[in-house]
């Protein structure tokens, strides 16, 4: 299977500097997000998807729904996708940062998950996803932190994808064959 996974265009919560790691918890595209999705969205027009997925959380939601536009393609909720559980939603982001910064990999807040946890529950996402959809292609709209997990799963060095960040709207493929990941491709 190919994976496409994009980062949700930018959220209320990212210019706040808030944790939103609730998805019952509704955090909107800012206008800036919604641009940032079509943008992608027509970059996108003519791939190949087979499937969407998105998170439970709206800001990935609305990122699906702006990207796919008029394609008749099913998009699918898939917690595999979620974010990094923290237990510190609508804290400052700083607050968690400054938790796990000594060991980005093994610490766990006292309600959340580390980052080697998100990593399993990531590979068990796609294993799951390359089950159903063989060869094919399909994108997923996720978070930053469970993007930088599959990195790591696709080869970039544990710590390095842990301390990681990228923009609202990028993206990754991964090429995920029999439990085992190669990027193909970053922006």
């Amino acid at each position: 299977m190919k994976i496409q996974l994009v980062r949700h265009g930018e959220s209320e919560a990212n210019v706040a500097r808030l944790i939103n790691d609730d998805p019952a918890r509704d955090v909107a595209l800012t206008a800036k997000g919604r641009v940032q999705a079509l943008a992608l969205g027509e970059r996108l027009r003519g791939a190949p998807f087979v499937q969407a997925y998105a998170s439970e959380f709206a800001r990935a939601r609305q990122t699906a729904t702006i990207l796919l536009g008029d394609r008749c393609l099913h998009l699918e909720i898939d917690a595999g996708l979620n974010e990094r559980r923290s237990g510190m939603d609508g804290r400052p982001a700083e607050d968690f940062n400054a938790l796990v910064r000594p060991d980005p990999v093994r610490i766990k807040p006292p309600r959340g998950e580390s980052f080697l946890e998100q990593m399993e529950r990531v590979r068990a996402c796609f294993d799951r996803l390359a089950a159903r959809h063989g060869d094919a292609e399909v994108l997923a709209i996720s978070h930053e932190n469970p993007i930088l997990a599959a990195c790591a799963l696709a080869g970039m060095p544990v710590e390095e994808a842990a301390r990681g960040s990228m923009g609202n709207c990028a993206y990754v493929v991964i090429e995920w064959v029999g439990g085992k990941g190669r990027i193909v491709e970053q922006t």
